[in-house]
């Protein structure tokens, strides 16, 4: 019973995704009308998700499925996540697409089916589970990015995502067939255990790996995978644009810690490299992200910059006691700050997204006040600053570090949060310091507003709550 609820949020979202896409066959069915069975099916698969946080880990229906998923607290945790960005998504683009009238009612079954790849790559333990969930949230979100077929930036965004994201699952194919080669399995379990006992003879394991790093270094925007980021989500629409940078991250870096975590050996053996993929993530994130004028460029390259601090995480993890707890708590907070700046800008964007530069923004705080402070809390959060959940997040993570010996990229994490504040107070200067030059009129529901200062909520909500590390 236990694993058929574990089970059941996956299964909640699939049949939201099969039924939206039958209605989506009539004409009758409105944008609205959909996004609300969309936001029903989302929010029972999140109550569902949270009934099952304290069941505890299991292996689900392990003979039929064979020890291809497991549910974990860390599991549970970025489901939540993924859940929960899912249904602030569906709440912005139904403000979103009343004034940016280009959408079909195909656009919320994408959406879910998107939803139901990443909750099965959470509960991956199996590497060709996890390819076929990586192929059905990618070609979902595939889609998505290039929904407005109006859109020049958006047909140039779809093209180089798609094409790095077939070379990007080319290299997992290539990881698992080599480690399958080497080990003759592809489940977790079976790689660490041959690892333990085959440390220094496994060149199928070791390359197999490798290329396996490459594909996750690529869907999180990694160095010196990171290019295609900046153009994608300028390109993608406003709420498209915020699932991918919080609900995908959640779901890879989920997966990607359970690969990590299957053995100390394997995980010891990849620390050097994944120190320096830090650094140069956190820095190379940060340099991009001071020279842009574009909001959603600058948001791109601020996630660059946030998963290099992921990267600390991973590289402090404890492979034989293993919980997730840091890296489930940072992208928890991280999902809040970023989310909200993209439920702001739905709204605040207008028609055409036509305002979406630093300049677009002066005085806006004069003109809608509770708007520009909420979007002041998503950016001091990303910056870390005390009290919200984004410097309890960095603070866990530095302090993970420290505690794994880890010293020196310790500090290196707080430099870059130090430099990230530029970028980040800019926003908040050309707001508060400046007289507006239009009076900010929004037009469409109120949902993407409702959404905007529930996450402010959010923000401090998780800022106050403990985790053990």
């Amino acid at each position: 019973m236990n694993d058929f609820l574990s089970l059941l949020p996956l299964i909640i979202i699939g049949s939201g995704a099969i039924l939206l896409m039958l209605v989506s066959a009539f004409e009758k069915w409105r944008m609205e009308t959909a996004s609300y069975i969309g936001m029903g099916f989302i929010a029972a698969a999140f109550f569902m998700q949270l009934f099952v946080t304290n069941i505890g880990e299991t292996v689900l229906f392990k003979t039929i499925f064979n020890g291809m998923l497991v549910s974990s607290s860390f599991t549970t945790t970025a489901g939540l996540i993924i859940l929960a960005c899912g249904f602030f998504t569906v709440m912005n683009t139904n403000t979103y697409f009343r004034v940016n009238i280009f959408s079909t009612l195909e656009f919320y079954p994408i959406l879910m089916f998107a939803l139901c790849g990443m909750l099965l790559l959470t509960m991956s333990q199996e590497l060709i589970t996890a390819f076929i969930a990586i192929e059905i949230m990618s070609l979902a979100i595939y889609i998505l990015v290039g929904y407005d077929r109006s859109s020049i930036t958006g047909t140039e965004a779809i093209l180089k995502y798609l094409m790095l994201g077939a070379f990007a699952g080319a290299f997992f194919a290539m990881g698992t067939a080599l480690i399958y080669g080497g080990v003759g399995s592809t489940k977790f379990a079976a790689i660490g255990a041959y690892y333990a006992t085959h440390p220094a003879n496994t060149p199928l394991l070791i390359g197999g790996a490798f290329f396996i790093l490459v594909a996750f270094f690529f869907k999180i925007a990694a160095f010196p995978f990171h290019a295609w980021v900046i153009d994608v989500y300028d390109g993608a629409t406003t709420p498209v644009t915020g699932l991918m940078a919080t609900a995908l991250k959640a779901a890879v870096f989920t997966v990607f810690a359970n690969f990590l975590a299957i053995n100390s050996g394997m995980h010891g053996s990849w620390m050097t490299f994944l120190f320096y993929v830090a650094v140069f993530t956190m820095f190379g994130g940060n340099l991009i992200a001071i020279g842009q004028n574009n909001l959603k460029r600058m948001l791109a390259a601020s996630g660059i910059v946030h998963s290099g601090y992921l990267l600390i995480a991973l590289v402090a993890i404890s492979s034989d006691n293993f919980t997730g707890s840091v890296i489930g708590y940072y992208l928890a907070a991280y999902a809040a700050g970023t989310l909200g700046m993209f439920a702001a800008l739905s709204y605040l964007g207008g028609e055409g997204e036509k305002r979406k530069t630093f300049e677009d923004f002066k005085g806006l705080a004069k003109v809608r006040p509770y708007s520009a402070a909420a979007i002041t809390v998503f950016l001091l959060s990303m910056a870390g600053i005390p009290p919200t959940a984004g410097f309890m997040g960095k603070f866990y993570i530095i302090t993970s570090a420290i505690t794994a010996g880890q010293t020196v990229l310790a500090v290196l994490g707080i430099v870059s949060s130090i430099l990230s504040m530029w970028y980040y107070l800019r926003l908040i200067i050309a707001m508060y310091f400046h007289d507006a030059a239009e009076s900010f009129e929004t037009k469409g529901s109120f949902f993407a507003t409702a959404s905007t200062f529930i996450l402010v909520f959010c923000v401090f909500a998780i800022g106050i709550y403990p985790i053990v590390i």
